[in-house]
């Protein structure tokens, strides 16, 4: 979460700077506290009125400006907790990787303290030059963290490696760098989305998950120092940064991941919507409207989470879900006993801003111990924070 967080952003003379503008907009609204730091090249792509209108702040240039104070440098430096480098050309990657320090941003790097995050972005063969490459590993050593460029088509018409990541992945670089690390060295295994039961190769049973919990849940776990794999059914989600995703289509697919993936987690977290029913028989050919049944005849498929807390060992936390429409805290209490829970979210999905594939939820927490926690409406990643909080008071 970057709250309140102080993050330097640091605007370097490339094509790209133009992104930088949705970096400040998504810090902004992440409710992080933006001061922008611009190269003299960096104005000649995007003017510093634009920075100073989305940050709500001044933007600083030049080392000797008219109106800063003249160690402006350092109290910059000393209130960052992150000095974000986005895009990072050749040029400042080869200024601070050799201590040159003979504008604003480059003497920023060697006076601050914060947390150092640049995303370099250029030409695919500039990148590629053992200089830089050389630049780059230097800065790594000494505890900077690099975002690597996407490839793709680039500014200059060539293809390859040299694209500035996309301003969302940034954002979610900066609330892995910024946020605790409570779970680190832990491996969680967490499941999201829904599964589909094939009725013919053409249609299927399914439900209305979109994934978002699941995947938000993963993406707090990361950012807090987890080790994650994610298992999820269809979503067009993307997988959150350094989380491994195991992409399945159906409720036995589902099983089975998780069953091979079960033994090395400590955490496991069940937010996928899994289908309780499918069809009995399931056609090789698509079935033809004159051909088909009067009625579709049904089994259970296989009770995943029942499975794994009968596999559960001792320190193992097994957290599952419970989407109801009525009776829900006792639906939710009856599978936390019957599936040898250690925590179930509940939340009713027949509520405004707590159903499927919406960004928020409302929920419950329900423990072992008879206790329960109901939490007011707040967005699937700030549950996720709150879910992740819990499970640290269980592990003690």
């Amino acid at each position: 979460m970057l709250r309140d967080k102080q993050i330097l952003l640091g605007v370097t003379g490339g094509i790209a700077a133009y992104k930088a503008c949705e970096i400040v907009r998504l810090l902004v609204k992440a409710e992080a506290k933006v001061q922008v730091v611009m190269t003299e090249n960096a104005t000649r792509f995007v003017s510093p009125l634009t920075f100073e209108v989305l940050s709500g702040k001044p933007v600083f240039v030049g080392m000797f400006e008219r109106n800063s104070h003249p160690l402006a440098h350092i109290e910059l430096a000393d209130e960052a907790e992150l000095l974000l480098i986005a895009p990072a050309t050749a040029n400042i990657i080869g200024k601070i990787a050799n201590g040159v320090a003979d504008d604003l941003l480059s003497t920023l790097y060697l006076a601050t303290k914060a947390k150092i995050l640049i995303c370099p972005a250029m030409n695919v063969n500039m990148y590629a030059h053992p200089a830089v490459q050389e630049n780059l590993k230097k800065l790594k050593t000494r505890g900077v963290e690099v975002l690597e460029p996407e490839s793709g088509e680039l500014a200059c018409g060539w293809e390859g490696k040299g694209r500035l990541p996309e301003p969302e992945e940034i954002l979610e670089a900066c609330e892995y760098m910024l946020s605790p690390k409570d779970f680190a060295g832990k491996k969680f295994l967490i499941t999201a989305g829904p599964t589909r039961e094939a009725i013919d190769p053409v249609r299927f049973i399914s439900n209305r998950s979109s994934g978002k919990m699941g995947f938000a849940l993963a993406k707090a776990a990361k950012s807090r120092g987890g080790a994650v794999v994610l298992i999820s059914g269809p979503s067009a989600l993307k997988a959150p940064l350094g989380v491994r995703l195991i992409k399945v289509e159906s409720a036995e697919q589902m099983k089975n991941a998780c069953e091979e993936n079960f033994k090395d987690a400590d955490i496991v977290i069940k937010a996928a919507a899994v289908s309780d029913f499918k069809p009995k028989i399931q056609e090789s050919e698509k079935i033809k409207k004159d051909d088909a049944p009067s009625a579709l005849e049904l089994e259970r498929t296989s009770d995943i989470i029942a499975g794994l807390g009968r596999q559960k060992r001792d320190g193992q936390i097994l957290v599952g879900f419970a989407a109801e429409t009525e009776e829900l805290l006792k639906n939710a209490r009856k599978k936390l006993q019957d599936k040898n829970l250690d925590l179930i979210v509940a939340n009713n999905v027949a509520r405004k801003g707590a159903g499927f594939d919406v960004e928020t939820n409302i929920a419950t927490l329900l423990f072992r111990d008879g206790k329960s926690k109901r939490l007011p409406k707040m967005t699937k990643l700030e549950l996720s924070h709150k879910i992740l909080d819990y499970i640290k008071k269980l592990m003690g």
